[in-house]
């Protein structure tokens, strides 16, 4: 069985998120850089360069060559992608039930007063 191409590996995911802040499409050195002293890596472009790889398979980047660099642009935004996770963390972890996810984070991580008048609020707009 082959590797999921819609789920990124958490070295992927700091790679993505990078290009996700970014309002431009970046080099490969601007990118180690910027992962590097965003989460306190010490990677090489070498390695950078096999998760920007691994991207570009799973459709996430698209490459661009121009002379000598190449440039990368995300394909999937980060809202579309992290709304997957989120789909995917309440169908495994809530099983299927959002409620039952919501709990499980109450117990784990107390709900802050901002983030319980946002529930409420949200639960308002359905009735």
């Amino acid at each position: 069985m082959g590797k999921d191409k819609t789920t990124l590996t958490d070295c992927e995911q700091l790679v993505m998120k990078v290009i996700w802040n970014s309002s431009e499409e970046l080099t490969l050195p601007e990118i180690v850089k910027a992962v590097n002293e965003t989460y306190q890596k010490e990677w090489k472009p070498q390695t950078v360069s096999t998760f920007l790889a691994r991207l570009v398979k799973k459709n996430f980047l698209k490459s661009c060559r121009s002379g000598r660099t190449f440039y990368y642009q995300s394909l999937v935004s980060e809202k579309v992608y992290g709304n997957r996770m989120i789909e995917n963390c309440v169908e495994f972890w809530g099983n299927n039930n959002a409620g039952d996810l919501l709990c499980a984070l109450n117990e784990e991580r107390k709900l802050r007063a901002d983030e319980v008048e946002k529930i409420k609020e949200l639960i308002d707009e359905l009735d």
